[in-house]
């Protein structure tokens, strides 16, 4: 059957060579707002610990003044708490710990209230 012929891993890679008139981006660019929410937005209580590095990482060179930086930490701070969570709870209401069947739910609690951490 003729098809599509995938190599194999130890098979050698030769890279394609970058175009003579394309210039390289800077090695680093100084992040942005956007930048650090872009990673923030999408996180999860499993996640969390892994953006934040990824934020401290992304802000760490800025001076500690920096308006990016202070967002940035901001972030890591809900970071933080959201690992203890179970979600951001950033939009509609939070269930009420009236509701029945709250108490089988230990692990429920938003970023705002997060769960004490066992250390």
């Amino acid at each position: 059957m003729g098809g599509a012929r995938v190599a194999a891993m130890d098979e050698p890679y030769e890279a394609q060579p970058m175009p003579a008139d394309e210039t390289l981006p800077e090695a680093r660019v100084e992040p942005t707002v956007d930048d650090v929410d872009e990673l923030v937005g999408p996180a999860t209580p499993h996640f969390a610990m892994q953006i934040r590095a990824r934020v401290r990482a992304l802000v760490r060179d800025l001076p500690e003044d920096h308006p990016v930086r202070r967002h940035g930490e901001e972030k890591i701070e809900l970071l933080e708490r959201l690992a203890y969570s179970s979600s951001k709870a950033e939009e509609g209401p939070i269930e009420p710990p009236t509701r029945p069947g709250w108490d089988q739910l230990p692990s429920h609690a938003p970023a705002s209230a997060p769960l004490p951490s066992d250390t």
